[in-house]
């Protein structure tokens, strides 16, 4: 089968598609054929060495193709989808073995690509967005790096909930974020969203990369911070100053840990996508040959919601 392989770390360069062994289920496994797989910022994190993955690829949308002996719950022909950070990863490949309670069954009301494209990043929106308690209706959110993965999803369950939202990315996106349901949009290339005056409940920030002063003076005087993603240094940095910060004062600042492939997460997301509270935003996609080609756009930060991997097979 194809795969792309990952021989060593560095940048979406080093990837290669070559032809590996197709792999055989455990008893407790299934092989799935793989129809459609999503990138998210973990393959840019597994590419600097912070875990040793042979195969990228954690979103997934597919077919059953064969069984183990001990799995109860599918049988070849089912349609699945799911999250594989947890389960080795290496979706970017034609088939991929997968753990029986690592999968869900896929929607028929859903593309493969539309599944590919929703399990990790609208269950961190999610999770991130209720994390520190419900959203209340009117409250006014804030969500930095909108017009991302994550952000895109964020919009559109912080509407869901009933909530006032900005979202704040570069130009290019702002007509893309009011189609979604932003109320408000700010171009951070021509303002500052903490230099405004503005103060809100819940900031949600996907791309982190001020310092938690800047965030303090955004919030109501009972907001939450939450930060999602981006420098990893400057994270960790806001979090350690912003439980002191949370400690001293009615202002909350701190990190929501996140639970992947959350079964009542994803029949909740589910709901919304079948009642059509939630539509997954697909920029661009690619076959499994281009998925360096890809990932450096993804990475250049251009992208539109979501980047796909379709997967043909012949």
């Amino acid at each position: 089968m194809k795969a792309i392989v990952c021989p060593r770390y560095g940048s979406s360069d080093v990837l290669q598609l070559k032809e590996v062994e197709k792999p055989t289920p455990k008893d407790n496994e299934t092989l799935v054929k793989v129809h459609a797989a999503s990138l998210n910022a973990a393959d840019f994190e597994i590419l600097r060495g912070t875990r040793n993955v042979r195969i990228i690829g954690s979103d997934i949308a597919g077919r059953i193709e064969a069984v183990g002996r001990n799995v109860k719950q599918f049988q070849p022909g089912v349609e699945i989808w799911g999250d594989l950070s947890l389960h080795g990863f290496g979706t970017l490949a034609e088939y991929v073995c997968v753990p029986e309670n690592a999968l869900r069954l896929k929607p028929a009301s859903m593309t493969f690509e539309e599944a590919a494209a929703i399990p990790t990043a609208a269950v961190v929106a999610l999770q991130n967005l209720c994390g520190k308690g419900p959203i209340k209706l009117g409250q006014k959110v804030l969500i930095n790096g909108a017009g991302g993965g994550v952000g895109t999803f964020a919009v559109q369950l912080a509407k869901y909930f009933g909530a006032e939202v900005t979202g704040v990315d570069s130009t290019g996106k702002l007509d893309m974020l009011r189609s979604i349901g932003a109320d408000h949009v700010i171009d951070y290339t021509q303002e500052d969203f903490t230099e405004n005056g503005q103060q809100y409940d819940l900031i949600l920030d996907v791309v982190v990369h001020r310092s938690v002063f800047d965030y303090k003076r955004a919030l109501s005087p009972k907001g939450i911070c939450v930060f999602v993603g981006g420098s990893m240094t400057r994270v960790w940095l806001n979090i350690l100053l912003g439980l002191l910060i949370s400690l001293m004062g009615s202002k909350k600042m701190g990190l929501v840990m996140w639970k992947p492939n959350k079964k009542e997460d994803l029949v909740f997301l589910q709901e919304l996508f079948e009642s059509g509270k939630i539509v997954p935003v697909i920029d661009r996609r690619y076959p499994l040959s281009e998925v360096p080609e890809a990932l450096r756009y993804l990475e250049e930060g251009h992208a539109l919601g979501k980047v796909v991997i379709t997967v043909e097979h012949h």
